[in-house]
């Protein structure tokens, strides 16, 4: 996973050592050894997470984050803050300034790696709903509320754990911050309770009886229900073998046994209220999603706002030499089935595929129709390999699954053609990534249909077959 990290210490032994190990995983790496210039980096790069030292000269480490936190253009940023400091007030301290994570030094590389991808997993995905954000707002739609605002009172927590003494003490502990706690004493029964309500926190005790605590944290990720749903798992100190696997596998954050009240109460605040605000930010998609973006027949958005969001993600995935990348699709032999089984059977065709694409791909990338039976999605951070198996999906997905095109239980199977094009995000623009794109797909149409080809370094030149003529 590409990301950018600004490592800041002030002792350049250390940063020569961190950034070296990040070097060898392939992340950008910007260094900075006072707490000043780290916040003129933060906003002038936009890094996608900073590791921070606490122990600084001047400004230190808490001061830092606080204020990175405080302004809202880098407030979704994620720091962790790597530390000599060892005592739970120093981490309780770092995670009320903000902080995603307090590592302590001699840090496990396997942990810390691990926390990296996960938090720039978590924070991808919230700049493609900033992004999304940013989009409505130009066209006056949009109007979310900031983290700080939401209320942490009278919010459900998913307790899963044994019945003994610390599991009522985590009871207690939460009850008194005012939130209501579900108890369950088995993942069966959570995964029942979890899909009945929007639990706003779901905190599993790892040694939950005789129970496979990771595979349940793996089945609420896959759900789309709990998708969003922040985990918080409580482990053995020093398990770092586990507490890695559990990140790999979308947990977003964890508490060491024995479970100190403060620490707790910080870090299911800090989860709850970056929960409250993505659940705001959707909220205001969903309301925003009006005629002026988005296709009247099939719910998705239409060619207005991907050119306008398209301007906003390459500015966001500007730098780094992050990719992004472009399925068109295109229904094979259309006409004939709106000649043959009419006008409303094709167009509950366009409804089933457009609601086959949204269920098969990620759930920030765009899925947009083109128009007429094209359709297009955009794909970001993803190099051409990765976004050719994501159109292999799509196009197995469509030509398995028969359209209903009617009341009487008559399906009709459809099979689609697909090209792919990949470019540099910020370099590459929007008409560029189409006709590279629409190249492709005419190269599928002509090599048989129902296949996915991948665009060519090619002269632009104009098409010589009517589109028309593809279907």
């Amino acid at each position: 996973m590409s990301a950018r990290v600004l490592v800041v210490d002030d002792i350049a032994a250390n940063v020569r050592l961190l950034e070296a190990k990040l070097l060898v995983e392939y992340y950008e790496v910007l260094t900075a050894n006072d707490g000043a210039t780290a916040l003129e980096i933060v906003a002038e790069a936009m890094p996608d997470i900073v590791l921070l030292d606490v122990m600084m000269p001047g400004m230190d480490g808490f001061e830092v984050c606080q204020k990175i936190k405080e302004n809202p253009a880098t407030a979704h940023i994620p720091v962790v803050m790597v530390t000599a400091l060892s005592e739970v007030s120093d981490r309780v301290k770092g995670l009320e300034a903000g902080a995603d994570d307090f590592l302590t030094k001699p840090v496990n590389d396997l942990a810390l790696f691990a926390r990296i991808r996960s938090l720039v997993r978590l924070k991808h995905a919230m700049d493609e709903w900033r992004a999304r954000e940013s989009t409505f707002t130009q066209f006056g739609l949009n109007n979310a509320i900031a983290p700080e605002n939401a209320d942490l009172s009278l919010l459900q927590v998913l307790l899963v754990a044994d019945e003994y003494g610390p599991s009522q003490r985590i009871v207690e502990t939460l009850s008194e911050e005012g939130y209501t706690i579900v108890h369950s004493t088995s993942t069966d029964e959570a995964a029942v309770k979890a899909l009945d309500s929007d639990f706003h926190l779901i905190l599993v005790d790892d040694r939950v009886g005789g129970n496979d605590v990771l595979r349940f944290c793996s089945q609420l990720r896959s759900s789309g229900v709990t998708r969003h749903s922040p985990i918080l798992i409580m482990l053995d100190d020093g398990d770092t073998e586990r507490l890695a696997k559990a990140f790999d596998l979308g947990v977003n954050d964890y508490l060491v046994r024995p479970v100190n009240r403060n620490e707790l109460t910080a870090r299911a605040k800090t989860q709850i209220r970056r929960k409250q605000f993505e659940d705001n930010l959707r909220q205001q998609y969903e309301k925003s999603l009006t005629a002026a973006v988005t296709d009247s027949l099939t719910g998705l958005y239409n060619r207005r706002y991907l050119e306008t969001h398209f301007e906003e993600l390459s500015r966001d995935l500007r730098g780094g030499g992050k990719p992004i990348s472009m399925l068109i699709m295109d229904v094979d032999h259309f006409k004939s089935v709106n000649d043959d089984y009419g006008h409303a059977a094709g167009d509950e065709v366009l409804r089933g595929l457009a609601h086959r694409i949204l269920t098969g791909v990620r759930g920030f990338d765009t899925a947009i129709r083109l128009g007429g039976e094209e359709f297009v999605v955009l794909m970001p951070n993803v190099e051409g390999r990765s976004a050719v198996a994501a159109a292999n999906r799509l196009r197995e997905m469509v030509e398995a699954n028969p359209f209903d095109i009617d009341d009487n239980g008559g399906t009709l199977g459809i099979t689609m053609s697909v090209g792919v094009a990949t470019g540099p995000a910020g370099e590459i623009g929007l008409t560029d990534l189409l006709e590279r794109a629409d190249q492709a797909l005419y190269a599928a149409k002509n090599g048989g249909r129902n296949r996915v080809e991948v665009a060519e370094d090619l002269p632009a030149e104009p098409d010589p077959v009517p589109k028309a003529a593809r279907a």
